[in-house]
């Protein structure tokens, strides 16, 4: 916890000189002499190269996605994890942050069982989706909020409102983490998987960060 609160408190740091007028604009125009530092200091903090490419991503506004882009199949591949500021250098500061979280919360979700092969969507050009959430299958219908970067999924069960973006393997799919829990816990009752101690605690701790899943092809 250490670690990530130095890294946070170094990106808000970072975004309280940019709002100074440190950074200057953007589109090839060149900023002061200390720019270079600034943003290269969080970028060099990180080392993992998915959360890198999504640093890279959130800065230069390549993770919006289309519906297109969403149609299709996606199966899990790690867990998802989203500051909800929206400030430019917040959140490439959270994605450093994230990148911590996830290693915490890739343990609860091994406890969960959480895998590709029981955790994936489908998502029909006709708007009709299937899939299974920790092995259990949900099917229904799903739209695309274009304002809001939302897939709004409607099932018998439930319905969930996930944040997504592109990243560098895929999608990332993320809540803010009560409603994840909320959603779990109902699959837990269908299922009588009752094992959500973990992520009840990350719910906790983490209020105001999205948790999910990143999602590959």
């Amino acid at each position: 916890m250490k670690t990530i609160k130095t890294l946070f408190a170094a990106a808000l740091a970072a975004f309280s000189l940019s709002s100074c007028g440190g950074f200057g604009t953007m589109g090839g125009q060149t900023g002061s002499a200390g720019n270079g530092s600034i943003l290269g200091s969080v970028l060099g903090a990180v080392t993992n190269g998915d959360a890198l490419g999504n640093i890279l991503g959130s800065v230069l506004g390549m993770d919006r996605m289309t519906e297109q882009q969403i149609a299709g199949s996606w199966s899990y591949r790690q867990p998802g994890v989203a500051f909800t500021s929206e400030k430019l250098l917040a959140q490439a500061g959270g994605e450093v942050v994230a990148s911590q979280i996830k290693e915490k919360l890739g343990t609860y979700y091994k406890s969960l069982g959480v895998s590709s092969s029981n955790t994936y969507f489908t998502f029909n050009t006709d708007h009709s989706f299937s899939g299974k959430l920790l092995s259990t299958p949900i099917s229904g219908t799903w739209s695309y909020n274009a304002q809001t970067y939302q897939i709004n999924m409607k099932t018998m069960l439930f319905t969930l409102s996930p944040y997504v973006k592109r990243t560098t393997a895929g999608m990332s799919m993320t809540l803010e983490s009560k409603k994840l829990l909320t959603a779990l816990q109902t699959i837990a009752a269908v299922s009588g998987n009752n094992t959500l101690q973990g992520i009840g605690q990350i719910s906790t701790n983490f209020d105001g960060v999205r948790l999910g899943f990143d999602m590959g092809r």
